[in-house]
């Protein structure tokens, strides 16, 4: 049984169907008859969805006639159109209740079936007085405009779905977001006393194997606060707020990025990376953003590169640009996950010997686009997989901007 709230909605549904009201004029003068209407028919009500009325029949959109008193009941039913042009001289329908009842020579009435096979209503035009038309052509003609009327209310119900759809992806997607944003807050606190804490052990045990230990416990922390940090970043970038990019005028890239280096390198002692910097003593960039951008590539080398291969690094500045490369060797990207790489939560399982979160070249991607530059990656077996960071190093002004949004 419909309940009100969704018979309004059918009749507002109706219309907004901007054929009806021409599909009900051709009703009309179709059939002669003064009146048309499309009807809303379920087990327990008849409402008016539209209408056109020429004879003061009394019904408006939203309005009722008792269910049992229709013909559209039986229509229901049986789900076959009914037709008569004059009832009075009609065997059947000069005593069938409806027509006596409100006084009906002719009628015709159409269902209306959508594509998942729901009743809905009727296509139904009516007249006090008898007509003239043929009724298979009614019949052939009117079947169209109901299935065309049926069918713009599939084309309704399916945007509608894909709405509803939409907006709950985007919704959960918002609550996951901020679930994790405040989940990194509240781990970072007691890591950073857990960091501190190994630090003083550390410098104070005397025993090689609890300093081994405690070491252990100082290197998983940083690279706990490593991943709360991206995540920090991600839920910044995606809930709006944007990662922030400080860009100003610098003389401490080619540290920063020698750091970066030097503490990669301690991190990973299995594989041998290479650097060749060459930056002009001032720089225009967010140094500790460039920083993390390239330790996450050095991280994505280490980790899918192949360890008997050297990693090769390359930072410079000329022409007004700032460009950093990062080279392994290794498996080669699949050329379906390539379009992915800058994605979150995209991870390659080809020679893959970390567990990371799939964040890393999507925040370096965002950080390369915060600096108005790009992050790109080549792939073959001649060359390697190589990630080019290209971005502009020309001093404009200081300001600070958020990742994802225009300098």
């Amino acid at each position: 049984m419909s309940s009100p709230s969704d018979l309004d909605r059918d009749v507002t549904r109706i219309a907004r169907i901007d054929a009806v009201s021409l599909i009900l004029s051709m009703v009309k003068h179709t059939t002669g008859m003064r009146f048309a209407a499309v009807a809303r028919v379920t087990d327990s009500r008849w409402v008016a969805c539209a209408v056109d009325d020429s004879i003061d029949f009394g019904l408006e959109p939203g309005g009722e006639l008792v269910l049992e008193t229709t013909i559209c009941n039986e229509i229901r039913d049986h789900r076959r159109p009914m037709i008569f042009r004059h009832a009075s001289e009609d065997s059947v329908y000069s005593v069938h209740h409806t027509p006596r009842l409100y006084q009906l020579e002719s009628y015709v009435s159409i269902p209306i079936i959508t594509a998942d096979g729901e009743f809905f209503g009727t296509l139904c035009a009516i007249d006090t007085a008898p007509a003239q038309f043929d009724e298979m052509a009614v019949l052939n003609t009117l079947g169209l405009y109901a299935q065309l009327i049926g069918l713009q209310l599939d084309m309704q119900q399916a945007q509608e779905t894909t709405q509803v759809a939409l907006i709950n992806e985007e919704e959960t997607g918002r609550l996951r977001e901020q679930f994790i944003a405040v989940l990194g807050h509240d781990l970072r606190s007691p890591l950073t006393a857990i960091g501190m804490s190994s630090e003083l052990l550390e410098a104070k045990l005397t025993g090689e194997r609890e300093r081994e230990l405690a070491s252990g416990i100082k290197q998983s922390s940083r690279r706990m606060s490593s991943l709360i940090e991206d995540v920090l970043d991600f839920s910044n970038g995606r809930l709006g707020d944007g990662i922030p990019v400080k860009r100003e005028v610098t003389r401490d890239l080619l540290a920063v990025l020698n750091s970066v280096v030097d503490e990669i390198t301690v991190s990973h002692p299995e594989v041998s990376i290479n650097s060749h910097f060459s930056i002009e003593s001032q720089s225009f960039c967010d140094a500790g953003r460039m920083g993390q951008l390239l330790s996450n590539l050095l991280i994505n080398a280490v980790t899918h590169g192949s360890p008997d291969s050297p990693v090769d690094v390359t930072a410079k500045t000329e022409n007004g640009e700032i460009a950093l490369s990062v080279t392994n060797s290794g498996p080669v990207i699949p050329q379906e996950l390539m379009s992915l790489l800058f994605q979150p939560f995209t991870r390659s399982n080809a020679g893959g010997r970390g567990k990371g979160l799939g964040l890393g070249l999507y925040i370096a991607s965002q950080i390369a686009a915060a600096h108005d530059g790009t992050l790109s990656v080549s792939s073959t077996p001649e060359n390697g997989t190589r990630f080019v960071a290209r971005l502009p190093n020309v001093v404009e002004r200081v300001a600070l901007q958020p990742i994802g949004k225009p300098a």
